[in-house]
């Protein structure tokens, strides 16, 4: 009897420990799958995080602009900007970035009424910034009236010819390109070209193209230029490229103008750039004086304009390497 009681009291004592050891494992199972699945959840959690992160660094510096950075100036306090024709490209960019705005708004808000006028206007107060080319010797004796003006230049342009492609002549000298504009030379074939009269358009007697014609050019040089007739003598520079682009549709036209706006600006089927003593017109040849009709081009405030005053603090951002770094990306080939 007694080995029986011991026996029901083993297996009560067996049946109590297993009973009491299921329970126990089936909660650590569960524990240790709940901590595993908070693990895993945090890791995804970090990683999206991590993603996201990163996308949103690739978002600010996929157009290679920090767009944390605020703008200089609001459009409100931006001062009113003037200048010459070939500048307006470089207006825009220059308007977008210290504004922050897109390119698209900044061309429609920019305008030039070309380089004589804009000189006028920056000394008479209708302009407070000029990016401009060199003004002419008469508007110059008006400048002098008027307040002292604070001039530096940032960039470098050329006075550059251009002819009907079907023109088989390719480089000039200087002296030949001064007689064709005195009416020595009238015939294409006293300089290498086809047996034709030489058509010789110029461009308005205030445009900084014909500035430069005269200052490169002819210089101090005792000399008579033609006084072309007025369809040979457009008022504005896309005029006078049309005007080469279709004369009689032949290839004895010559005009001129700087290299940006032909080259940039209104390039037109149809015409050439030709060499000057033998060097053809180019970013690199410009950018290195071998082409010898290069000039400057400039931005210039009123000097009286105060240190803290948005005109001034545009006029030093232009002349930072900010605004070197602009101008380059626009086009434009940076003075030394």
């Amino acid at each position: 009897m007694m080995r029986r009681w011991l026996s029901i009291a083993l297996i009560a004592v067996l049946g109590a420990m297993l009973c009491g050891c299921a329970p126990q494992t089936a909660q650590e199972s569960s524990s240790s799958q709940t901590e595993t699945s908070s693990e895993a959840a945090q890791s995804e959690t970090s990683s999206e995080q991590s993603s996201s992160e990163e996308v949103s660094t690739d978002e600010s510096t996929a157009d290679g602009s920090d767009t944390s950075a605020p703008p200089l100036m609001s459009l409100s306090e931006y001062p009113t900007v003037d200048g010459s024709t070939a500048t307006m490209p470089l207006m825009a960019a220059v308007l977008g970035k210290v504004c922050g705005i897109d390119a698209e708004q900044a061309e429609s808000l920019v305008y030039a009424s070309k380089t004589s006028q804009s000189w006028l206007a920056l000394s008479n107060g209708d302009a407070d910034l000029l990016l401009v080319y060199e003004a002419p010797e008469s508007t110059k004796e008006q400048l002098a009236a008027g307040p002292e003006l604070e001039v530096t230049a940032i960039g470098r342009d050329a006075l550059v010819f251009i002819v009907n492609e079907q023109n088989p002549v390719k480089s000039l000298t200087q002296d030949q390109l001064r007689d064709i504009y005195t009416g020595t030379v009238t015939n294409w074939a006293e300089i290498g070209g086809t047996d034709q009269s030489i058509v010789a358009f110029q461009p308005d007697e205030t445009s900084g193209s014909q500035t430069l014609f005269e200052n490169l050019l002819v210089g101090d040089r005792d000399l008579s230029l033609t006084d072309p007739p007025t369809e040979l003598r457009p008022g504005m520079m896309g005029a006078l490229v049309d005007g080469l682009a279709s004369y009689n549709n032949e290839g004895n036209a010559i005009g001129y103008s700087v290299y940006y706006y032909i080259s940039e600006m209104y390039a037109k089927p149809g015409l050439k750039l030709i060499g000057v003593d033998g060097v053809q017109p180019e970013y690199d040849t410009i950018a290195d004086s071998s082409y010898p009709l290069c000039n400057e081009f400039y931005v210039a405030i009123r000097a009286d304009e105060p240190e803290d005053s948005p005109t001034r603090q545009l006029y030093n951002w232009i002349c930072s390497e900010a605004g070197k770094q602009t101008l380059i990306e626009a086009g434009y080939v940076p003075a030394e």
